[in-house]
């Protein structure tokens, strides 16, 4: 296992962060596929949008703490605090990668 994040989930924890959501064309591929709570968002457009709301509606940091990569396939345990109802709470983000980008994201 290595060590840190592949570079396209590191980009990702960047933008949830507050880098610049236009970033996520760097990170995702042309049709990946984003599902959080319940909804699902295809292609870069509809997930720069999903980014875009979740940042409007609260203000909120995710630190990554532990990461297992099986394949393509990497699954992050995270650590979400912020002014949410529930705040803070521990989440699953699965990875699916396809080269060197995220084509599937499932938050658990």
């Amino acid at each position: 296992m290595s060590s840190s994040l592949p570079h396209a989930i590191a980009d990702y924890f960047s933008i949830s962060n507050g880098a610049d959501i236009a970033n996520v064309k760097h990170c995702f591929t042309a049709d990946a596929v984003v599902t959080d709570e319940g909804k699902t968002y295809k292609e870069l457009a509809a997930i720069e949008a999903w980014q875009r709301a979740a940042q409007a509606a609260f203000d909120y940091s995710v630190e990554p703490v532990q990461f297992i990569t099986e394949g393509n396939r990497v699954t992050v345990t995270s650590n979400v605090v912020g002014n949410f109802p529930g705040s803070p709470v521990t989440l699953k983000h699965a990875f699916s990668l396809v080269g060197d980008k995220i084509n599937t994201l499932e938050i658990l």
